[in-house]
């Protein structure tokens, strides 16, 4: 209805016709008062809200200033997608552009954001961005985009519709930190400060129960074929899942070769290097798959509830104990001797079976979570984009 009731009445326009590039400086942001500034790694893809940031007392060489209600968008890989509406005032990078809009009777400000996040502006933005390693983008080239503008009451009812989207998809984030919270204050209550002592990892699994995934020599680039059995890598790790959308595999006849290396249901992996806080669960569908170059498994002993150590093995203080124990300087890695040794709390026997019963149901809620946010957040998506399609 959207589409057909208000685009006859759009003008096309050029995007530097009713955005303006903020050129505001400050040469000393700490003494005009701006107590904030925001690099490209504060803004996250997606997410129009600055939800982290650096303190200007702390050093920064950064002279752009930016207001409430102005828009940063990330001119250095663009690809990235970020782009946020500012609600407090500080500097930022030099690899942000900061956006107004010239006249807010033509082009309404709250309007412009979602502008910025439509695909065929970050089409222009990649299509005209110049450098290999670091690829920018200029005002002059954005500056002529040329895009529909709608009448200020069409803008209003845009605005309104793709708001109701955001507040959505904000009250899913937000029942999805507070069930974090929950989780924390549940795992450090009943594991870290559980009076039962802690003991090695090897101590609660099966011997050579701890197993280092197939080195180069056992497995090579040439084995991975389009169909075939699953290889587990950390990259495949989210959210305690395994995820199968980039998963590589091998040919049933590779997979017997390195039977040795399959998991079973309730298993545990674990990275071997690099992003230590990765981990994922074996379920039952997943059972024969391969633990994959790079990935531990971890399988404990029948008489240890496996998910009581998954939960343990997750939690930030096991993280920090690893990434602490790590050997290396440029990449942590992990060894079977390091995983061995990890200490491992567990709750009370009587109070075990209840406590992971509880984690579980708040893992099933985030995932629920997880799930409507995307959805949520791709229906956004496509009418923005079908609202200003090529």
């Amino acid at each position: 209805m959207i589409e057909t009731v208000m685009k006859p009445d759009w003008r096309r326009v050029k995007f530097g016709d009713v955005v303006r590039l903020s050129k505001a400086r400050s040469q000393d942001p700490l003494a005009d008062g701006y107590e904030r500034y925001v690099g490209l790694e504060h803004l996250e893809p997606g997410d129009l809200r600055i939800r982290s940031w650096g303190n200007v007392a702390d050093g920064v060489t950064f002279t752009s200033v930016f207001r409430p209600g102005q828009v940063m968008f990330g001119k250095r890989r663009a690809y990235q997608r970020k782009v946020a509406v500012a609600d407090f005032a500080g500097v930022c990078s030099g690899d942000i552009y900061v956006l107004e809009t010239k006249d807010a009777q033509v082009l309404l400000p709250e309007l412009l954001p979602f502008i910025c996040q439509t695909d065929t502006f970050f089409d222009r933005a990649v299509g005209t961005s110049a450098g290999s390693l670091s690829p920018r983008t200029n005002w002059t080239s954005l500056a002529g985009f040329e895009f529909a503008l709608p009448s200020k009451d069409e803008q209003l009812e845009i605005i309104k519709l793709l708001s109701l989207f955001d507040h959505q998809v904000e009250q899913y984030s937000d029942a999805l930190v507070e069930l974090n919270q929950l989780k924390a204050s549940l795992t450090q209550a009943e594991f870290v400060d559980s009076d039962v002592p802690p003991v090695p990892l090897s101590q609660l699994c099966i011997k050579s129960g701890i197993q280092i995934g197939p080195f180069g020599a056992q497995l090579h680039s040439y084995d991975y074929v389009v169909d075939g059995i699953p290889v587990v890598m950390p990259a495949d790790m989210a959210n305690g899942k395994i995820v199968l959308d980039r998963i590589a595999r091998v040919s049933e006849t590779k997979a017997s070769e390195l039977k040795q290396h399959k998991v079973r249901q309730a298993d545990i992996l674990l990275p071997r290097r690099g992003e230590l806080d990765r981990r994922a669960w074996v379920s039952e569908a997943e059972e024969g798959w391969l633990c994959g170059t790079g990935s531990i498994r971890i399988r404990v002993a029948d008489n240890i509830n496996p998910r009581a150590v998954f939960y343990a093995l997750s939690m930030p203080t096991t993280v920090a104990w690893l990434k602490a124990n790590a050997v290396g300087t440029t990449m942590p890695n992990l060894n079977s001797k390091i995983v061995a040794s990890i200490p491992v709390n567990l709750p009370r026997v009587e109070r075990l079976d209840d406590v992971v019963n509880a984690l579980d149901g708040l893992d099933f809620s985030g995932r629920e979570l997880i799930s409507r946010q995307q959805a949520a957040s791709a229906l956004r998506a496509q009418l923005l984009n079908r609202l200003w399609e090529k």
